[in-house]
C-alpha cells in the first residue's frame, strides 16, 4: 500500500502544466511518482492534478457527489496518436470487488463492510468517469502500483 505522504509538486516544465503549476497537490508517494514522470515525459504536452470534475450519483447513499480524478493528461503516444487520458491512481486491492466474507456468526466485520462501502465509492465514480470520457473522446485510466512498477 502507498504510503501516505503529500505535499505540493514542484514541476521542472510549468509550461505544460494546466492550471496553476505553484499549487500542484500530490495525496500519496505514487502520486508523486506519477507527477514526476509525466512532468519529464516527452510525450506528455499538457496534464493537470485533480482540475476536472465528474460528477456522480452514487450507489452507497444514492446522491449525487463530484469526482476529482487525479490527473488530466494530454499525450502522444508511441504510435503517434494524440491522447486525452483521466487518470486515477489506486491500490490494486481497492480495484476489485472484497471477497465475500464467510464468519461462524455470519455478522460481517467492520473491515469487510468498509471494504464494500469504498468499492461501492468507487465503482459508482469509475463508471461515471468512464461515461464522461466516452462523451468527449478520451480514455478513463486506473493506475495500480503494477502499472507505476512500484511493489
Amino acid at each position: 500500500m502507498a504510503k501516505y505522504h503529500q505535499g505540493k509538486f514542484n514541476p521542472k516544465n510549468p509550461h505544460k502544466y494546466k492550471g496553476d503549476y505553484t499549487n500542484i497537490v500530490y495525496r500519496s508517494s505514487w502520486e508523486f511518482h506519477f507527477c514526476r514522470y509525466i512532468d519529464a515525459h516527452p510525450g506528455v504536452t499538457k496534464w493537470s492534478s485533480e482540475e476536472i470534475i465528474v460528477p456522480y450519483r452514487s450507489c452507497v447513499d444514492g446522491k449525487m457527489h463530484r469526482y476529482f480524478p487525479d490527473f488530466y493528461v494530454e499525450m502522444t503516444n508511441k504510435m503517434g496518436k494524440k491522447e486525452k487520458l483521466l487518470i486515477e491512481i489506486k491500490p490494486y486491492k481497492e480495484t476489485v470487488p472484497p471477497t465475500v466474507q464467510n464468519t461462524k456468526k455470519n455478522k460481517p466485520t467492520k473491515r469487510y463492510l468498509n471494504e464494500v462501502k469504498t468499492w461501492g465509492t468507487n465503482s459508482s465514480k469509475w463508471n461515471a468517469a468512464e461515461e464522461y470520457c466516452k462523451d468527449k473522446g478520451w480514455k478513463f485510466v486506473i493506475m495500480t502500483e503494477r502499472e507505476l512498477g512500484i511493489r
